[in-house]
């Protein structure tokens, strides 16, 4: 099986959850967080950087929301593996990230231990749900197809893009926190809308909150 994995990145946009996460996991010999992020996009940079093995990420992160980051980094690290703590307990959400490939999903009114639980059974590669978050449920989703929702005929970058318009950005900024240009934002934004048939900046948020690219 291997050494077990140890090496942690952490994403969150609460300071102090960041810390609390960090004093739970710091407690254990051999664990080592060796990265934080306050936002998605941040976490993605930090995590090709350093390679973490592990992933402990909140699903509403700005910038990047914990399931496209779940996506990218499985995308670009494959064997990471991937927590979600968080407060949401929807079942869309849980199967949507389990779908990306999260493998462990806790909420943040269980209590610590649950936390630790779940990062070492990730560390030997096993998944970890807590709550109402059960093997059950996961068991489900591995049978049962899912139907492709609109949101999945949208790219990766437009995904991103329309998550940053619905959250107030405009497309110079977008452009400047994708290291893009503003005309490529400009066709990114037009296919995404002519994709999914909208007409206005305002249906484009309504989407983005229906589809759980943002919360409201």
């Amino acid at each position: 099986m291997g050494s077990p994995l140890r090496r942690i990145l952490i994403a969150d946009d609460h300071e102090a959850m960041r810390q609390g996460v960090r004093s739970f996991i710091e407690t254990r010999p051999g664990w080592s967080v060796i990265a934080e992020a306050s936002d998605g996009h941040q976490a993605l940079q930090l995590a090709l950087q350093t390679r973490p093995d592990i992933a402990i990420i909140d699903y509403s992160l700005p910038l990047l929301n914990g399931l496209e980051l779940t996506r990218a980094l499985k995308r670009d690290i494959p064997n990471i593996e991937i927590l979600i703590y968080t407060m949401h307990d929807r079942e869309d959400i849980l199967i949507e990230v389990l779908r990306a490939g999260a493998r462990g999903y806790v909420l943040k009114s269980d209590t610590g231990p649950h936390l630790l639980a779940a990062v070492e059974a990730l560390a030997v590669r096993k998944p970890y749900f807590s709550g109402a978050v059960s093997e059950t449920l996961l068991d489900h989703f591995l049978e049962t197809s899912a139907a492709s929702s609109n949101a999945t005929t949208l790219t990766p970058r437009e995904r991103e893009i329309v998550q940053l318009i619905a959250e107030g950005k405009i497309n110079k900024e977008i452009a400047h926190i994708l290291e893009l240009s503003v005309k490529t934002i400009e066709t990114h934004r037009a296919a995404a809308m002519h994709k999914l048939n909208l007409k206005t900046t305002a249906e484009l948020v309504r989407y983005a909150v229906r589809n759980n690219i943002v919360q409201p």
